[in-house]
């Protein structure tokens, strides 16, 4: 062997040994940081369970439920009363009194209903019934005026005629609408009767409902738990039956949290369908904006005839009246996030979620397990994308007055001079100290994961998607546990339609269920999901 030979085979086999040293690197490397994240995901579940025990021994000797429910009116769904209403066989005074009866037995606990119209409701109410007395072709009124007399509710953060909206601002506490927002216009020209507003977070912006205007709202199945933001009285109003049925809005889950908090259906239709013209501050329709406006409600069957009214004339973008097979759906589910900073999801939560895939397993025949690329970056991706929203937190916490900073607010707030809650400085902090998201990857990521869903769920897929690690907390206990909210906001970032779907109460009487998700234009599949599961899990169920 030559000189050149010996000196190549010297260099192959230290070129080997590099290559193995740098494998075994890699290896250890990803060894390593599996061994971290298991670390982490430990340490969370007992902080977890450190948070409730502490905050139980605070809490857990104050627990009050609403009362039961004496009149059966309040059991009946949105639409049925309707019904019985168009054919007279029941008057909407009787119905409406009813609803604003029990709305005022259980206010005192929950703290939902924050300004009433109870008289003029009941006036318009007895115009109804008056009308009625005339009509002849009822089906007429069915297809003009689906909710002729049926009372309903909305949270103080959407406009409606003469009415406070504060947007849970002390410097706005006087603040009247001199019309009504878009959608609520269009509920009470279906004859919807509008008989209160509701609670919600300071510019709808949190996981409580809860402002230095109103106070705290509580939960109707256990007055120390949270009832979610920023529809959370209306979640509350719902699952207690002080309305019928609510008109709510999302632009972070502010449908679906509360409604899953409460144990009722909420339903986030295909980004754009909705107006959010008076939804907030908004003074126009934006377009291109993750919000929207959705019915919260007790039964599955009322969510198709609430949506109908709440897009207008954009329902032919929809088939919300086509039949559909669920034996003949693809059916995908993902068991969690993948976001180590979010809580783990627990048994009750997973064993809920694998139900429904069996179910559906049974029906169609398969259920395919799937994993988001980029749902780990659910909380990231969401806060991203509210930059792009046309909306100035900064300015609107103020009420325009000045523009907010986060060092004199925690100023004042720690000396007792702040007008904010907590919620809203922890936003300012946010956005003032803490560095923005890379648009390029949150773009990127985000277009990823939308062609990722599209691939698998076409024209007739629905993914089955957990609501939340676990049913909801203590009051307070969500600023130790921020990034839970990415199991929601994923699928505002996403622009799809997706149902919170009710499953009835766990072991310690608090709702359990899971969010329905079909491709864009698709919603009727989310809705027919919905029904499906109601007929064989139950949904709502009495918080009394």
């Amino acid at each position: 062997m030559n000189f050149t030979n010996m000196c190549t085979l010297v260099k192959n086999s230290r070129t080997q040994e590099g290559d193995k040293c740098q494998t075994i690197f890699e290896m250890s490397i990803k060894v390593l940081k599996h061994v971290l994240k298991c670390l982490i995901i430990k340490l969370h579940i007992i902080f977890d369970y450190m948070i409730d025990f502490i905050f139980g021994l605070y809490y857990d000797h104050n627990i009050q439920k609403v009362p039961p429910i004496k009149n059966d009116l309040l059991l009946t769904s949105a639409s049925e009363l309707a019904e019985r209403i168009r054919t007279k066989k029941i008057s909407s005074v009787e119905v409406v009194t009813a609803f604003i009866n029990r709305a005022k037995e259980v206010n005192g606990i929950i703290n939902a209903i924050v300004e009433d119209r109870y008289s003029d409701a009941l006036e318009e109410a007895k115009e109804v019934d008056k009308f009625l007395q005339t009509v002849e072709n009822i089906d007429s009124i069915k297809e003009k005026k689906p909710f002729l007399g049926v009372p309903f509710t909305t949270k103080e953060s959407n406009e409606a005629k003469d009415m406070l909206h504060t947007m849970g601002l002390t410097s706005r506490c006087t603040f009247r609408s001199e019309e009504d927002a878009t959608a609520i216009r269009f509920m009470k020209n279906a004859g919807g009767i509008l008989i209160a507003k509701t609670n919600i977070p300071e510019l709808n912006l949190w996981t409580e409902s809860r402002n230095n205007v109103y106070g705290q709202t509580c939960n109707p199945y256990n007055s120390t738990r949270n009832v979610g933001g920023s529809s959370g009285g209306e979640g509350a109003i719902t699952a207690a039956c002080g309305t019928a049925f609510s008109v709510a809005s999302d632009i972070g889950g502010s449908t679906r949290m509360p409604a899953f908090f409460n144990g009722v259906f909420g339903f986030q239709s295909t980004a754009g369908l909705t107006p959010l013209k008076g939804i907030g501050l908004r003074k126009e329709d934006y377009l291109n904006s993750m919000a929207g406006v959705g019915p919260m409600c007790k039964k599955a069957e009322d969510l198709v005839p609430i949506l109908k009214v709440l897009v207008g004339e954009k329902i032919s973008l929809l088939k919300l009246d086509a039949e559909v097979d669920v034996k003949c759906l693809n059916i995908f589910y993902q068991e969690n996030s993948g976001d180590i900073r979010a809580s783990r999801v627990n048994s009750e939560m997973r064993a809920a979620l694998l139900k429904v895939v069996q179910h559906f397993k049974e029906i169609t025949g398969s259920a395919t397990k799937i994993k988001i690329p980029g749902s780990e970056y659910s909380y990231r991706l969401w806060r991203f994308w509210m930059t792009q929203e046309n909306f100035d937190f900064k300015i609107n916490i103020t009420n325009g007055k000045y523009r907010a900073n986060a060092l004199t607010e925690i100023s004042k707030f720690l000396t007792g001079r702040s007008d904010l809650t907590l919620a809203a400085i922890l936003k300012l902090i946010d956005e003032d100290i803490f560095p923005r998201e890379d648009a390029e990857w949150a773009m990127n990521v985000t277009t990823n994961m939308k062609q990722y869903l599209m691939d698998k769920l076409k024209h007739n897929g629905i993914l089955i998607y957990p609501s939340s690690p676990f049913q909801t907390g203590y009051h307070y206990t969500a600023y130790l546990r921020p990034f839970n909210f990415g199991y929601w906001c994923l699928f505002n970032v996403l622009k799809l339609p997706v149902c919170q779907v009710p499953l009835g109460v766990g072991k310690n009487g608090l709702p359990i269920g899971v969010q329905v998700v079909a491709a864009p234009y698709n919603d009727h599949l989310c809705l027919a999901v919905a029904r499906e599961l109601e007929k064989v899990f139950g949904g709502w169920v009495s918080p009394s």
